[in-house]
């Protein structure tokens, strides 16, 4: 089909911006270029992948699978280019709040002591699922799992409680811990990157919930008194906050932490950074 790099830069920028100027702007190329450029890359493959109109611009079904694979494509081949002219590269994992939760630092730490030549980078990501199949992670630490995974494989380490988080001066704040039927009243605030919340209570019994963007944004939801909240054990572990306490909840269950990575892993030491989660999990005081 004669695709070149271009093409696919030209998609990755486009799907990520939703503009064609943004696009241009960011590949530093004219409007009308970049328009050509996704003209001929729909010839030469022979399908539309982007959907235009007067007043907005969407990528089609076969556009956005093509948009995913050139990031992997892209991300890869720029991963290549910087192993041969500098060596091996970091291996990069994402979470997108909680990490290991108490597990993290002890765990990296071994790594590091363990295998000097491949050191690991942590990020943090919004949608480390999405970042794992460009291909700018090579694994990711998730509390909710991909359905279906698909080009992913899956392991789960551990399991964590379920805690309510409340601001101080609240009238849960004093108790040891909660269960479900003590939030049914409240106003519980969900956050989109890191809800662990699911159907815990009947339909006809759950609490009002609204969304916010980011962990960030959830706590200080909480803090100010606008609402409660509900997460995994790792996030007290990882992020105490001023104005916020976090209670057991008796009857909340738990929640699996997974590790997630390319079913073709994207580098060497994906397979014993595995190997090394699963034993540092495993062996970890209880």
């Amino acid at each position: 089909m004669n695709v070149e790099l271009r093409h696919l830069r030209a998609l990755a920028a486009i799907g990520d911006h939703g503009t064609i100027s943004g696009a241009a702007a960011v590949l530093r190329i004219s409007q009308p270029a970049l328009s050509r450029t996704l003209d001929q890359l729909e010839r030469r493959i022979g399908t539309t992948l982007v959907e235009r109109t007067t007043r907005r611009l969407s990528l089609t079904d076969a556009g956005r699978r093509l948009h995913e694979r050139a990031h992997l494509i892209l991300n890869q081949l720029d991963d290549a280019l910087a192993e041969a002219a500098t060596g091996p590269q970091p291996l990069h994992i994402g979470f997108a709040w909680a990490a290991l939760g108490d597990h993290t630092v002890s765990l990296l730490r071994t790594w590091r002591d363990q295998h000097p030549a491949a050191p690991v980078r942590v990020h943090r990501r919004d949608d480390p699922e999405t970042a794992l199949r460009r291909g700018e992670l090579n694994a990711a630490i998730v509390r909710l799992m991909p359905s279906p995974p698909g080009d992913l494989l899956a392991a789960e380490l551990y399991r964590e409680p379920r805690l309510a988080a409340v601001p101080d001066g609240h009238p849960l704040a004093g108790r040891s811990s909660v269960r479900l039927a003590d939030l049914r009243g409240q106003r519980v605030v969900l956050c989109s990157t890191s809800a662990t919340t699911g159907d815990l209570w009947p339909r006809d019994q759950r609490p009002q919930t609204f969304d916010v963007a980011n962990v960030d944004e959830w706590l200080t939801t909480i803090a100010t008194g606008e609402a409660v909240g509900v997460t995994a054990q790792g996030t007290e572990r990882t992020h105490p906050y001023p104005g916020v306490r976090y209670l057991p909840i008796i009857d909340g269950g738990t929640v699996a932490v997974w590790l997630l990575w390319p079913r073709v892993p994207t580098h060497p030491a994906t397979g014993a950074f595995i190997d090394h989660a699963r034993r540092a999990v495993a062996d970890a005081p209880r």
